[in-house]
């Protein structure tokens, strides 16, 4: 009588498992083509990301100007498939009103906590991140015609002075610093951001005016002079990708550009306090 056979059993087994692995491949696959339009995955180890590419439309505050030109130039160089249009400068509530008002932009970046929140209020940012600090000096035209040695000088008549508006971060902050001063100023012109204020003075238009250090650093026409009090009257800048970005994947990449550590550097050679 012939002996049973043993692959049998070993050989329906191994069909039994192929049949189960061809299943679950087809069950990925169909998995796949339902997914929702636009949802992805992590890429697999080893596997790079896709590179950047399109237009960034930043708009900034007035007095990053000299930093965001560098980050900009920079974040081109790492992602050369990227062009960053012409940044947006000015007073930060000038800019919080135009966005608020639909003007496109993709990064929002302000010299003060109080615009952006505007933004976040009316729903076109979540979660912004404070990136840098800066406080206020006297700027003077270099070599102090006035004689302005302290902030309680600007308090006479024959200077001419001049301040930003009290609606924007540097007028915001001028304000409690002259009121923590007890000094009362009559200015000649209230600018809607801070370069309005280092123009006139690096022209001499005006004998002082109030501006952030780092402004007052990067102008070689003017000199600064101390405040009291300056170091208590911080302003924090905030950074955002909005959620309208067109471009909302170059717009993260140049906020966390910003964060790291190579910006912290440019931020740091120009004057910028942490946040």
């Amino acid at each position: 009588m012939p002996r049973p056979s043993r692959r049998r059993p070993v050989v329906a087994s191994l069909l039994v498992a192929a049949l189960a692995l061809v299943g679950c491949a087809g069950a990925a696959r169909d998995a796949s083509r339902d997914a929702a339009p636009g949802s992805s995955s992590a890429p697999a180890p080893g596997v790079a990301a896709p590179e950047l590419s399109g237009e960034l439309t930043i708009f900034a505050a007035a007095s990053l100007r000299a930093a965001f030109d560098e980050l900009a130039m920079t974040f081109e160089q790492r992602h050369p498939s990227v062009e960053v249009l012409p940044i947006s400068y000015d007073g930060s509530s000038t800019l919080a009103t135009q966005l608020i008002e639909g003007a496109p932009a993709d990064v929002f970046a302000s010299a003060d906590e109080a615009n952006m929140q505007k933004i976040v209020d009316a729903g076109l940012a979540d979660a912004p991140r404070l990136f840098a600090s800066n406080t206020l000096v006297i700027a003077v035209p270099a070599p102090n015609p006035g004689g302005v040695t302290e902030i309680d000088d600007l308090a006479a008549a024959a200077l001419t002075v001049v301040l930003c508006a009290p609606e924007v971060p540097c007028g915001a902050a001028s304000a409690t610093l002259l009121e923590r001063n007890e000094v009362v100023v009559t200015p000649a012109s209230l600018e809607q951001n801070v370069t309005g204020v280092l123009t006139k003075v690096a022209a001499g238009e005006a004998d002082a005016g109030l501006v952030y250090v780092t402004d007052a650093r990067g102008e070689p026409r003017v000199e600064a002079v101390d405040a009291a009090g300056a170091a208590d009257v911080v302003n924090r800048y905030p950074l955002a990708a909005l959620r309208e970005a067109a471009n909302p994947a170059a717009a993260a990449a140049f906020v966390e550009f910003v964060l790291s550590g190579e910006g912290r550097a440019v931020l740091d050679e120009l004057g910028f306090g942490a946040p």
